[in-house]
C-alpha cells in the first residue's frame, strides 16, 4: 500500500514523502495514529502544503530542543552492576535504565523509545544515541562497572584484558611451535 506521510516517522521518512509500506503497518498503525494517509490523487495534491507545514514544525522543534541537545551531548552515565568473573552482567542495563538516569541528570523527561541502544550485558564503556528529533541526535557515554569497585579500577580492568588476552581461533591450525616437531617425526 502507498501512503503519504503527514508527520516525520523514524526509520521510514519525513512528512510529505510517499512510501510503500506493508498493508498491516499502514492500516493498523500509520493511518490510525495520524502519521499518514492513503496516497490518493486528492492527497497527492497536498504534498507541498504538508511539506511546508512539516518544515515549519521541524524548525521550531529543533530550535526549541537545541539547548537540550547541547546539554545531553557528552553526558557520562555510570551504572554499578553485579557481574561474573568474565565481566558478564547478572541481568542487563536496559534503555529504560538509561532513560531514567538521563532524566534525573538533565531534568528533562527522556522516554525509553528515544534511547537508541541495545541492552548492555557486559562491563565496560558504551555509547548510545538519544533521538530528540530526526535531526537532533546527541551521543552519550555509558560506563558499566562492577559493584563494589571504584570507577577508576573498572576502567583500568576494562582496558587491560583486551590488550593482554589473545584467544586462538576455533577450528584453526595448531600453533607454529608444534609444527617443527611434526616435521622431525616425518623425517625419521
Amino acid at each position: 500500500m502507498k501512503v503519504l506521510l503527514t508527520k516525520d516517522v523514524y526509520k521510514l521518512g519525513r512528512a510529505g514523502d510517499v512510501k510503500k509500506v506493508a498493508d498491516g503497518y499502514g492500516r493498523n498503525f500509520l493511518i490510525p495514529q495520524g502519521l499518514a494517509v492513503l496516497a490518493t490523487v486528492g492527497a497527492m495534491k497536498q504534498i507541498e502544503k504538508i511539506k511546508s507545514q512539516a518544515e515549519i514544525r521541524r524548525t521550531a522543534l529543533n530550535s526549541e530542543l537545541k539547548g537540550l541537545a547541547e546539554q545531553i551531548q557528552g553526558v557520562t552515565l555510570t551504572f554499578p552492576a553485579k557481574a561474573g568473573e568474565t565481566g558478564k552482567l547478572y541481568g542487563s542495563i536496559t534503555t529504560q535504565d538509561i532513560a531514567t538516569a538521563l532524566t534525573e541528570k538533565v531534568r528533562f523527561e527522556v522516554k525509553r523509545q528515544q534511547v537508541d541502544s541495545q541492552p548492555i550485558r557486559t562491563l565496560g564503556e558504551f555509547t548510545a544515541h538519544i533521538r530528540l528529533t530526526m535531526d537532533l541526535v546527541p551521543e552519550i557515554k555509558i560506563v558499566v562497572y562492577r559493584e563494589g569497585e571504584s570507577l577508576e579500577s573498572a576502567k583500568e580492568e576494562a582496558q587491560a584484558p583486551e590488550a593482554a588476552e589473545e584467544k586462538p581461533k576455533k577450528g584453526g591450525r595448531k600453533p607454529k611451535e608444534e609444527a617443527p616437531a611434526a616435521e622431525e617425526a616425518k623425517a625419521e
